[in-house]
């Protein structure tokens, strides 16, 4: 990995002009471009249930946190606009908690196509989902 042409701050402050990214309240809680990896969190709000009152993530905030973190990892690499290409979600047990964690590790950033992996686990650190993102690189 180059070193990084984006700050966690820089990160956090596209987030937070992203009225749906702003909406999902995502933090942006650790970025190390030499190794690769960026995460995100995200707060457990009544509006991100999959029913009132159950306590876990409706899978669609979690296909969210997985495409976005994913997306800057990217950004985090080669900066400007990402488009996502595609990207698939496996969940492997409810979202619960208080917060969920989601960590990309960039596979490869070429010249038109950025690989992500991510990871999302939950206060205990127990993994609750998976997902692989595809996503267009920007021509600088």
């Amino acid at each position: 990995m180059t070193s990084s042409p984006m700050t966690a701050a820089d990160i956090q402050a596209h987030l937070d002009a992203s009225p749906f990214i702003a909406f999902l309240g995502l933090h942006c809680s650790e970025l190390d471009a030499e190794a690769g990896t960026l995460a995100m969190t995200m707060k457990l709000r009544p509006e991100l249930e999959r029913a009132a009152g159950t306590g876990q993530f409706h899978g669609g905030a979690v296909a969210s946190l997985i495409d976005t973190v994913g997306d800057f990892a990217v950004v985090m690499v080669v900066p400007g606009d990402v488009p996502t290409i595609n990207f698939r979600v496996d969940y492997l047990r409810p979202s619960t908690g208080p917060h969920l964690l989601g960590t990309a590790r960039v596979r490869r950033v070429g010249r038109t196509v950025g690989v992500i992996d991510i990871d999302v686990t939950d206060e205990a650190g127990r993994l609750t989902a998976v997902g692989r993102g595809c996503y267009g690189v920007p021509k600088v």
